[in-house]
């Protein structure tokens, strides 16, 4: 039996969590034991309700993009590195939505404070030494592979296709301007600081001694990548989770379009899951269809009540079930909800909210299987805006039009031939097995 701390990126949403507890479940299965580390409220309860533990690091300042943050803040816990990060949340938290470049643009957003960053690795260390971990799997955490290094801890990363030093970025049908910001030169410092190699871009830290890659190579190419492994679409719903009497008792003769908008907010002041929430409601008031809403465990905005006749909110559906049920889903891009709208046969019409899930929604509508309704921004970057009547057109277009019901059911098909948990499973056992006979040679 082995022991593995499962980390992410700690985003109150759930994007990242239903891709790492699949393989967690699987891994678990075979008798090895698992621990997460997520400090966000939404996961917290889908962790818990999968049965696994849940362990946070004593430092506070582990709690980036958590909902607690600023209640830790008024309390003046670590307030000299709290008021930094409350900073970098609020003072330098740019999304600037459609000019995300690539990872390293993106990492920028979150590793521009060395205090803040060093205090994240070592807060994580703390875990993992704690967890006796034999080993870390990770999700798109930079300070968790930092520390998972270290540590000299073996580190399993699984990846989106954007995370590899070698993928074109996140905007790959443009060439990106020069002096873009970046991380790195502060990142090099502190792992100079550490006795570590230094790195050329950010995915380099994404790059484990085993590096999986999530989806297929159609759908989430690496241009001459060959030191990864792709395992298909990893997506999760409860095995224990009793389904909702009511997905059943939607009616047959009317389409059902579900609608996801991931988090509502993001460091307290994006608001691009409520807009788009805002434009769907406007899109599908008085249409023929059955409209459902469900936000993650986050609460409908009170400017969204109540709602038209033909809606229905619930905070959380099981996923699987409710694209199953689906005859079309509108999201935001994310690329498990776009993995869960695929695997399931599901069409969608896709609002992205920043260039990484313009990526995606790009990929599904070369593809077929979907329609894409691109955002406009004030100047600022700031305030996006969604064109319901657009939304609305493309709706029905997709409804009406079965090509896109087929080329869904075709990359479902697609997807279902990689390996999937059980492959990954595999894959991390036999890469603890190498590791550690390595160590005895």
């Amino acid at each position: 039996m082995s022991r593995f701390l499962f980390t992410t990126l700690p985003s109150n949403d759930f994007g990242l969590l239903a891709r790492s507890l699949p393989i967690a479940n699987e891994l678990r299965q075979r008798g090895h034991q698992i621990t997460f580390c997520h400090p966000a409220r939404g996961p917290q309860i889908l962790i818990r309700e999968a049965g696994f533990q849940n362990l946070l690091p004593d430092d506070p300042v582990y709690c980036i993009l958590h909902e607690n943050f600023f209640r830790l803040l008024r309390k003046g816990k670590r307030l000299r590195t709290l008021k930094a990060l409350a900073h970098m949340m609020i003072g330098s938290f740019r999304w600037r939505a459609a000019e995300l470049w690539n990872v390293d643009d993106f990492n920028a957003l979150f590793l521009n404070n060395t205090d803040v960053v060093r205090a994240n690795i070592e807060a994580l260390a703390q875990v993992m030494e704690s967890t006796k971990a034999d080993a870390v799997v990770d999700f798109w955490s930079p300070w968790s592979c930092i520390a998972a290094r270290l540590l000299k801890k073996p580190l399993i990363t699984v990846i989106q296709s954007h995370q590899h030093p070698q993928s074109p970025g996140f905007i790959y049908w443009k060439n990106p301007p020069p002096n873009l910001p970046t991380a790195v030169p502060m990142i090099n410092k502190l792992l100079s600081d550490y006795g570590l190699p230094k790195i050329r871009t950010t995915c380099d830290l994404f790059m484990g001694d085993l590096t999986m890659v999530v989806g297929t190579p159609e759908l989430d190419p690496i241009p001459g990548a060959t030191n990864v492994a792709y395992i298909g679409a990893i997506l999760w719903q409860n095995p224990g989770l009793r389904i909702p009497e009511w997905i059943a008792e939607l009616k047959p003769d009317r389409p059902v379009v579900w609608i996801y908008p991931g988090a509502l907010r993001y460091a307290g002041r994006n608001r691009q899951g409520e807009i788009l929430l805002r434009a769907s409601i406007q899109a599908l008031t008085g249409e023929d269809v059955q409209a459902v809403i469900s936000t993650g465990f986050h609460n409908l905005p009170s400017s969204l009540s109540p709602l038209p006749p033909n809606f229905r909110f619930e905070p959380f559906v099981p996923g699987l079930t409710m694209a199953k049920r689906a005859d079309l889903m509108i999201h935001h891009g994310g690329h498990g909800s776009c993995q869960t709208g695929l695997y399931s046969g599901t069409p969608a019409v896709i609002i992205p909210t920043y260039s990484e899930r313009e990526s995606n929604a790009r990929r599904v509508v070369e593809q077929g299987a979907g329609e894409m309704v691109l955002p406009t921004y004030e100047a600022s970057g700031k305030k996006m805006k969604v064109d319901a009547a657009e939304l609305a057109g493309k709706v029905r277009k997709v409804l009406s039009t079965s090509s896109y019901k087929e080329n869904a059911m075709r990359i479902s098909t697609k997807l279902k031939q990689y390996g999937g948990p059980p492959e990954a499973a595999q894959l991390i056992e036999e890469a603890v097995v190498l590791h550690t006979t390595a160590r005895i040679e």
